[in-house]
């Protein structure tokens, strides 16, 4: 009887034992749906991860801020790296290949000459899940900021702006008038004889005059009417003329008796034209700004040394012997060059 009693107390244990198991299950289970279903709910997938973001000069004042260009970025987690660069407005975007998973630390590093290094630590995760933008801002050094020069600065004043702007402007350079007839004897049967009236009863004739503008120019505005003899019997032809161009074609049909037609149009010619423009940059701190429409020319900087005039044209290579510059594009719909300019530090405004 105790060996029956023992054998059916172990049986029931051995019963809860797997209870407890298929619940510990079940709930692991539905822990794993639930971090399944979030992370898909924040659109996370286990993979290379993504940093984006901007580097900008550290300032109290926002207006300084400036993008700081060719900034070196690198993202390590320990195990892989990846590193890029900034663009002309302090943009960078890498990837960081292989795995990262929640929690992960995600090292990123900031290097550029003229400011000091700077380095973060992120933890990989839902935040950067969702690819949150990274702003960075990098402060500059002594003589980055111009505050370890000793001896006295130049003052750059009176800033103005020049450059030259190309346009393609049409120009009117004169007029076409010219006459022409068309023959023919009115109320004669057509039978059927063309060209004949619009009904077909009566014989018709056509005539027709065209012009040509010359090489690079096109007539515009073209008129053309009838202006003697039985003009109430008569039509012009539209198609030839309407739109202008450089050769043009007037046709007219005459079902009466001779009548005569006047044709008239502007002559246009397509030139360049150069015209100079003035303006003024903005200045923050120790860095100028200015935009210049795209098509601009010789942009050039006209400004007092130490109080003494002076012209300096920026060229290609963008130089000046008392600032930093560099440009960049706009977006095509604004059709513009930014340019930034920022002191050396012997220098200031």
């Amino acid at each position: 009887m105790v060996c029956a009693g023992i054998g059916v107390f172990t049986g029931g244990a051995d019963v809860n034992r797997r209870k407890v198991w298929l619940w510990v299950l079940a709930g692991a289970m539905a822990a794993a749906g639930a971090t399944l279903a979030m992370l898909r709910l924040h659109h996370w997938n286990p993979g290379a991860l993504t940093i984006e973001g901007a580097v900008i000069r550290s300032d109290s004042d926002t207006r300084k801020q400036l993008p700081i260009a060719d900034a070196v970025v690198t993202a390590s987690d320990g195990v892989n790296s990846a590193s890029t660069e900034s663009d002309a407005v302090g943009y960078f975007k890498l990837r960081l290949p292989g795995v990262v998973w929640p929690a992960r630390i995600v090292n990123l590093t900031f290097r550029h000459d003229g400011y000091q290094p700077l380095s973060l630590d992120m933890r990989a995760g839902l935040r950067l899940a969702r690819k949150e933008l990274t702003i960075t801002a990098m402060k500059p050094t002594l003589q980055q900021s111009g505050a370890d020069s000793d001896k006295p600065q130049s003052v750059v004043s009176n800033i103005r702006l020049r450059y030259t702007v190309n346009s393609e402007a049409d120009e009117n350079i004169g007029s076409a008038v010219r006459t022409f007839q068309v023959v023919n004897q009115g109320n004669v049967p057509c039978n059927r004889q063309t060209p004949c009236s619009p009904d077909g009863a009566w014989k018709a004739a056509r005539g027709s005059l065209s012009l040509d503008a010359g090489n690079g120019d096109e007539f515009r505005n073209v008129r053309a009417s009838c202006i003697a003899g039985p003009c109430p019997f008569t039509r012009l032809d539209s198609t030839g003329y309407a739109d202008g161009g450089r050769t043009i074609i007037v046709s007219a049909l005459d079902w009466s008796n001779t009548a005569t037609f006047l044709v008239e149009a502007e002559v246009f010619r397509t030139a360049l034209s150069s015209s100079v423009r003035e303006s003024y940059p903005v200045i923050f701190g120790r860095a100028l700004n200015f935009t210049v429409p795209l098509t601009q020319e010789g942009v050039s900087i006209e400004a007092e040394i130490d109080g003494t005039p002076m012209v300096f044209p920026l060229g290609p290579e963008l130089y000046l012997s008392w600032a930093n510059c560099s440009s960049r594009p706009t977006s095509k719909e604004q059709k513009a060059v930014v340019y930034l300019c920022e002191l050396k530090p012997d220098y200031r405004f």
